[in-house]
């Protein structure tokens, strides 16, 4: 009987996904496309028949490139700049079983609410699993992309004092993450030349 490999495609997370295709936490979608052609010409069951651990290799490789596929435009998660511009990577505390599987379901509740535009829903539930768990970094991400969306939208619907509130928010929810300060910066330029400064 042939084993299965051990992880699907959504029990990855984003960090663990990045690993597979041997990629920095954050890359770029652009850079995701060319690790995994590059990885599966490597990996690929053709090149390497009867290899067990390579056609495992590949499936995972197949499973973490379409979970980014998926996440990657939906969050905007702005891609990262060089390696000596970037922060340290941070790392969370380990979870428990309830908080992993927790963190799991409300990741993808709040894809289905970010793909409809429910933002309030968005941000309730975010600021909820923040508080569960203050300490997990990819969390506190969500948290600061869901707010943006969010002051994005206020944008649109000229709430430019709402929307300036919202970005503040994202700043303060992951301070250290320079590409999404590098996003908000362009909002707040976007709100400027709308609505002036200060507005």
């Amino acid at each position: 009987m042939q084993s299965r490999p051990h992880v699907v495609p959504w029990g990855m997370n984003l960090e663990e996904c990045y690993r597979v295709l041997e990629l920095p936490q954050g890359a770029s979608l652009a850079q995701v496309k060319s690790a995994y052609r590059r990885l599966a010409r490597r990996y690929h069951p053709d090149v390497n028949p009867g290899d067990r651990t390579a056609h495992e290799k590949f499936i995972l490789l197949h499973q973490a490139y379409e979970k980014l596929v998926r996440v990657l435009p939906t969050l905007r998660v702005p891609p990262l700049q060089s390696e000596a511009q970037s922060c340290p990577p941070q790392t969370s505390p380990p979870l428990s079983a309830f908080e992993i599987q927790l963190k799991h379901a409300s990741y993808r509740q709040l894809q289905e609410f970010l793909k409809y535009r429910c933002y309030q829903r968005a941000i309730s539930l975010v600021e909820g699993l923040a508080s569960r768990l203050p300490q997990d970094a990819e969390v506190r991400q969500w948290q600061a992309i869901t707010y943006q969306c969010w002051a994005r939208q206020l944008i649109r619907d000229r709430q430019p004092q709402a929307a300036r509130e919202y970005l503040h928010r994202a700043l303060k929810a992951d301070p250290e993450n320079r590409t999404l300060w590098q996003e908000v910066e362009k909002d707040f330029r976007t709100l400027d030349r709308l609505y002036g400064k200060g507005i």
